[in-house]
């Protein structure tokens, strides 16, 4: 009998992209063997239902007791494998050797304790969404080889804000944790971001991470130009919780953060075959989409500076605070 390798999946309301993704999952190569497990918070359409009639072990928590770090350290906790390949319901697997690349990650040196893979652009996502995607994910390796980092002994104590950016950056959406890295460094219990936050302590623990470029998946959201604003105001709050960041406001972010990406994106549409038609109505749309972008990034890097209620307003998550993230497990976070 091969070795154990859970796949681990926290739902809510799922939908028919999680029939997708159970699927997916169900027919994946690998002499491994693999155990489903599926974390439901709630879910009212269906998808426990749906778990539970798949093979594999559903656990079921209170949606209030939700948090991105705190349940994924439950499916950890019940998990029988030596490495835990995480995916969310919506990250569709791209092919059925997804999992055993992905765990080829752990090949690459004997301190691994992160492998991950990138992201796809779904079917019909816009030329703003799969552009950001693609450039993004092909930045983290050099001809599509694995991209291994760790910190040497006299980096680890660097600010959190010095590694932000591929050194330190893993997803959880397509990510494995190795059982025997975690139970030294779990997640912490935070709402946002906690996948950031592992990559930090796990390096800082002596750990590397692996960006596995073949081992994809396909997910990518578009949002109404209201939701993104939320959306990036969370993201940008977690990155200003874990790393301390604050998104720059000069005069000329609205060039570098709004016209240049969108300029970027005619581009990228253009090289793909892109009517004339279809480009004029493509410029407003991007306009638009970096601008609720940059937006959303400004206000929740100084959310601190906010009352609560516009705080909840802002959240896609409708998050009033974000509890602060502390020293924990020996390392020193500058994070405020």
């Amino acid at each position: 009998m091969g070795a154990v390798v859970t796949v681990a999946i926290p739902v809510r309301n799922g939908g028919a992209r999680l029939r997708a993704v159970l699927a997916a999952v169900a027919v994946q190569r690998t002499e491994r063997i693999v155990e489903l497990l599926v974390c439901d918070s709630g879910s009212t359409d269906g998808s426990l239902e749906l778990a539970r009639a798949g093979d594999g072990r559903v656990l079921e928590i209170a949606p209030g007791s939700f948090s991105h770090g705190a349940t994924r350290n439950l499916l950890m906790e019940h998990a029988h494998g030596d490495h835990v390949a995480f995916l969310t319901q919506d990250a569709l697997p791209a092919s059925e050797h997804w999992l055993e690349t992905l765990l080829s990650g752990f090949d690459a040196a004997a301190d691994v304790g992160l492998a991950f893979g990138p992201y796809l652009p779904v079917a019909g996502a816009s030329p703003m969404v799969g552009r950001e995607l693609t450039q993004w994910f092909a930045s983290l390796a050099d001809d599509d080889r694995p991209r291994v980092d760790r910190l040497g002994n006299h980096e680890r104590d660097l600010p959190a804000i010095e590694l932000l950016g591929p050194r330190a950056f893993f997803t959880d959406a397509n990510g494995a944790v190795a059982r025997a890295a975690w139970e030294r460094v779990r997640f912490r219990d935070i709402p946002y971001a906690e996948d950031h936050q592992l990559a930090l302590d796990m390096l800082r623990a002596g750990y590397s991470k692996v960006f596995v470029p073949e081992a994809a998946v396909e997910h990518s959201h578009e949002y109404s130009a209201r939701r993104r604003v939320q959306r990036c105001f969370d993201e940008w709050r977690a990155l200003r919780e874990v790393y301390g960041f604050v998104e720059p406001l000069t005069a000329t972010t609205l060039r570098d953060r709004v016209l240049a990406p969108a300029r970027a994106d005619l581009r990228w549409a253009r090289a793909r075959g892109g009517t004339a038609g279809a480009q004029a109505v493509l410029v407003p749309r991007a306009l638009l989409h970096h601008a609720a972008r940059t937006a959303g990034a400004a206000l929740g890097s100084r959310h601190d500076r906010l009352p609560e209620a516009v705080c909840r307003r802002l959240s896609l998550e409708s998050r009033a605070t974000f509890p602060p993230i502390e020293r924990e497990n020996g390392f020193a976070d500058d994070a405020t």
